[in-house]
């Protein structure tokens, strides 16, 4: 089933929060005295590991389930994710009623698995390291006559996951700030494209800076090649949220409009911002979600003198994942 838009635009993002008002949550935009004073500026926090199921992935899974026509949702979705779409989609189909199959990697964190299926999904494990996630997930959504949900290269989704910019501007702004840059934590480019357009038309001046894990940049080598470029494996990484092939094909169109260059962090420095995030902020991250707070407190970003914001993308990590990070 298509939908009636392939690149999306501002205005689907003003539609996409009519649709996921009161289900979404308004994560708060945080700020800490002493990430402030330890990094000389401002830093505003937009915590989406407070989202629904632990990430911003709601956002976009519940618009894009809630504009599949009546008469089509009985056949249910399917979706491949790591696991934080596959919470999201598992989740919004559950409200909606709908049956849902998620594809995941057989070496996904068991919480994220569980908690998948907590909300009623069948779940479906892969090989990441030599099974090809998209094509499992195709071949049963045209065996059940699904609804195939993109984690990200999907224009329901990416609009969806734009309202958490909007927010964020509309919250900087009742503080009386505006950020001049936002980093956002940028895997196959859903949230990154979202983040995009809504920041084109609402705050033009703030610089759009995607963050990846090392040796998983295929954004930043993509945007400075001036075309998408893939990653040369496939996993072994901390930062399993963001572990995609390459940039969506929306996204990038979008996200090369606001940037020609991204930042990058190892899994040492994502790890350390799990660490501070625990011990300082009091909040749980996972190291996919906090590779922004990362690439700050790592010296990536200067922030002295200036306002940035960044997001904290998700919480879903097992206690052996927070250990290890607490550990270091």
């Amino acid at each position: 089933m298509t939908i009636s838009f392939k690149v999306p635009e501002f205005q689907h993002i003003v539609d996409a929060r009519a649709r996921i008002a009161g289900q979404a949550h308004l994560t708060p935009l945080l700020s800490s005295a002493y990430l402030d004073e330890l990094v000389g500026g401002r830093v505003l926090l937009k915590a989406e590991n407070l989202q629904r199921t632990g990430s911003f992935k709601f956002r976009g899974a519940f618009n894009r389930l809630s504009m599949i026509p009546d008469e089509a949702r009985s056949a249910g979705v399917v979706a491949c994710s790591s696991g934080n779409h596959a919470q999201g989609v598992a989740e919004a189909a559950r409200i909606l009623g709908m049956p849902a199959v998620i594809v995941m990697p057989e070496d996904a964190p068991t919480a994220k698995i569980a908690r998948t299926k907590r909300s009623g999904a069948e779940v479906v494990t892969y090989k990441r390291e030599t099974e090809d996630r998209e094509a499992i997930a195709e071949a049963i959504a045209a065996e059940r006559g699904a609804t195939m949900v993109h984690p990200y290269n999907d224009p329901g989704v990416i609009a969806g996951q734009g309202t958490l910019a909007a927010e964020m501007v509309e919250q900087a702004e009742a503080m009386g700030l505006a950020p001049e840059a936002m980093l956002v934590c940028t895997g196959g480019g859903g949230m990154s494209g979202g983040v995009a357009l809504a920041l084109e038309r609402l705050a033009p001046e703030c610089a759009f800076v995607p963050v990846e894990p090392e040796d998983f940049d295929d954004y930043g080598r993509s945007l400075q090649a001036g075309k998408r470029v893939g990653n040369a494996r496939s996993g072994g990484s901390v930062c399993d949220a963001l572990l995609t092939p390459m940039p969506g094909e929306l996204g990038f169109e979008i996200v090369r409009r606001r940037a020609t260059s991204g930042l990058k962090v190892s899994d040492e420095e994502a790890l350390r911002a799990v660490a501070f995030a625990f011990r300082e902020l009091k909040l749980v991250v996972e190291p996919g979600g906090a590779v922004c707070l990362a690439a700050v407190l790592s010296g990536k970003l200067p922030v002295k003198g200036r306002t940035i914001a960044l997001t904290l993308s998700g919480d879903n990590l097992d206690p052996e994942m927070l250990e290890r990070a607490l550990a270091l």
